[in-house]
C-alpha cells in the first residue's frame, strides 16, 4: 500500500468525526517574486494629496494584482472576483500563467519597474484598488540582495507613486519579517523597536513607513498588513523561512519522511492561507475612518516544528522528521516574533481567525491528498 493511500485511510474517520464543523478557534508569506526594468518614481507637488477616486465605499471596485501568480494572489484574485465579479478583478505577473488561471479571469503581464506599463495598466483599466503582492522573500533575498532591493524598493515606489497619482486604494502586505531581534518576541506588538537583519525585512519596514508616510503627506489610502507564515496546499516553496510548515505536509504523504531546516524548538506565527485571504479582503472593505492605524498585526495560531510533527502524528502515526538546520534560515527565524499581537485589528475592524492548529492539520492533509490522487487520475 503507498503512503498516500494510508494517509487517505487514517484521515477518512477524522473527516468524518469532523466534518460539518466550522474550524475551531485559538489564540498566525508566501510571496510571488518578480524582476523588472528600474524607473524614476513619480513626484508630487509640496502641497499635493491623492486625486479623489472616482469609487466610493459602495461602488464596485476595479481591482489590480501585482505579482499575481503566487499562491496568494491566484486565492485572493478568486475570492475578489466572488465578492465584485470576474471580470473586475485583474491579475498581473511577468510569467505566462497556468492554463486555469489563465481562464479564470482577466490576467495581463505587468512588470512593477516598467512605471509607464504599470500607469498604462491603472488608467487604461479603471483601476480603483491596487493589491501589491510582488516581493523577493527572505531567504532568496538573502542570496541575491540587488534583487531584492530592485523589486521589493524600487517596485514599491512605483506602486505608491502611481497610487497616489491615481486615487487608488493600495494594499502592501508586511510581515513578521519586519521584526528583530531587538523586537519583544513573544507577543509582538504593534509599535515596537523593528530592527530586521534582512533585506527582505528591511524592505517591508520601509514599506510600511512609506506607505504611512503617504497616506499622512497626500491622502493616500494605504492598509498594510503583517502576515505570519502562510500555509496552503496548492503552495509550493518560494524561498520563505517559514516554508518548512508547507513542505512537511507534501513529505510526510509522498514519503513519510521530512527533513526540518530548522531547529525542533523553533516558535513561529503561522495562519492557515482562508483565513488570510478573508482577513486581506475584510481590511480592504473596511471603512476608512474605522482604522487607527494604516498597518496592523494579524494572528492565529504559533507552533515549533515539533508541535506541528506532534499534531500530525496523531493522524499519521508513521511520520518520522528529522533535523538538518540551516545557519542562515535559523538566524532569520531566531530574530523573527514567536507570536503577534493583533488586539487592534481585532477591535478596529472585526478580525478574527477561524482556523488552529488541529483544524489546520487536518485540512491540508485532506486537500494535499486529494490532489495527489486528482494527480494520479490524470
Amino acid at each position: 500500500m503507498s503512503v498516500a493511500m494510508q494517509v487517505g485511510q487514517l484521515l477518512r474517520q477524522s473527516v468524518l468525526k469532523h466534518a460539518g464543523s466550522r474550524p475551531l478557534c485559538s489564540s498566525e508569506p508566501l510571496i510571488s517574486a518578480v524582476r523588472g526594468i528600474s524607473s524614476s518614481p513619480q513626484q508630487f507637488a509640496a502641497s499635493g494629496r491623492a486625486h479623489t477616486s472616482s469609487n466610493t465605499d459602495t461602488d464596485v471596485p476595479k481591482v489590480l494584482i501585482t505579482g499575481g501568480l503566487g499562491q496568494l494572489g491566484v486565492g485572493l484574485a478568486k475570492l475578489l472576483r466572488k465578492r465584485f465579479g470576474k471580470n473586475n478583478v485583474i491579475l498581473s505577473d511577468i510569467r505566462k500563467p497556468p492554463i486555469d488561471v489563465y481562464h479564470n479571469g482577466p490576467f495581463i503581464f505587468s512588470d512593477i519597474l516598467d512605471y509607464k506599463n504599470l500607469r498604462e495598466i491603472v488608467v487604461n483599466n479603471n483601476i480603483s484598488w491596487l493589491v501589491h503582492y510582488s516581493a523577493v522573500l527572505s531567504a532568496v533575498g538573502e542570496s541575491n540582495v540587488p534583487l531584492a532591493k530592485e523589486v521589493n524598493i524600487t517596485g514599491l515606489h512605483n506602486i505608491l507613486d502611481i497610487s497616489t497619482e491615481h486615487g487608488l486604494r493600495v494594499f502592501v502586505p508586511s510581515t513578521i519579517g519586519a521584526f528583530g531581534p531587538s523586537s519583544p518576541r513573544d507577543p509582538t506588538p504593534e509599535l515596537c523597536v523593528q530592527r530586521p537583519r534582512t533585506i527582505y525585512g528591511v524592505s517591508k519596514v520601509h514599506a510600511e513607513l512609506m506607505g504611512e508616510y503617504y497616506h499622512h503627506r497626500y491622502g493616500l489610502d494605504f492598509r498594510c498588513l503583517r502576515y505570519p507564515g502562510i500555509i496552503s496546499a496548492d503552495s509550493q516553496p518560494g524561498g520563505g523561512t517559514t516554508d518548512y510548515a508547507v513542505q512537511i505536509f507534501h513529505s510526510a504523504v509522498k514519503t513519510g519522511h521530512f527533513e526540518c531546516n530548522l531547529r525542533s524548538d523553533t516558535r513561529l506565527p503561522m495562519m492557515y492561507i482562508d483565513d488570510c485571504l478573508r482577513a486581506t479582503l475584510e481590511f480592504l472593505e473596511a471603512p476608512a475612518d474605522k482604522l487607527v492605524s494604516r498597518t496592523y498585526n494579524i494572528h492565529s495560531m504559533s507552533f515549533t516544528p515539533h508541535d506541528l510533527t506532534q499534531e500530525m502524528q496523531k493522524l499519521l502515526p508513521y511520520l518520522k522528521v528529522t533535523y538538518n538546520v540551516d545557519p542562515v534560515r535559523q538566524a532569520i527565524a531566531d530574530s523573527w516574533p514567536m507570536a503577534l499581537e493583533d488586539s487592534a485589528a481585532r477591535r478596529d475592524w472585526g478580525w478574527k481567525h477561524e482556523y488552529d492548529l488541529p483544524q489546520l492539520v487536518q485540512t491540508m492533509l485532506t486537500q494535499i491528498i486529494t490532489n495527489h490522487k486528482l494527480a494520479q487520475v490524470n
